[in-house]
């Protein structure tokens, strides 16, 4: 598919805008550093694995708020 907008994770852009937090239902924003996607109000940060998101709270870790405070991947 020609024009398709990828990120270095290889994770098309499109898709990363229509994902959500599965637990708050609240935006995701991409960690480029870790190649994570962030739900600041979840305190999460689900990984990517070969291009695909894993959107299992389970496989998230958690977000030390000082971290995230200083823009630092953990």
């Amino acid at each position: 598919m020609g024009g398709r907008a990828e990120n270095k994770s290889g994770v098309d852009a499109r898709l990363l805008e229509l994902l959500a937090c599965p637990l708050t239902k609240g935006p995701l924003v991409w960690n480029e550093a870790s190649c994570e996607l962030i739900s600041k109000s979840a305190r999460l940060a689900y990984p990517v694995r070969d291009g695909i998101p894993v959107m299992l709270p389970s496989e998230a870790r958690s977000i030390d708020p000082e971290q995230e405070a200083l823009g630092r991947p953990a």
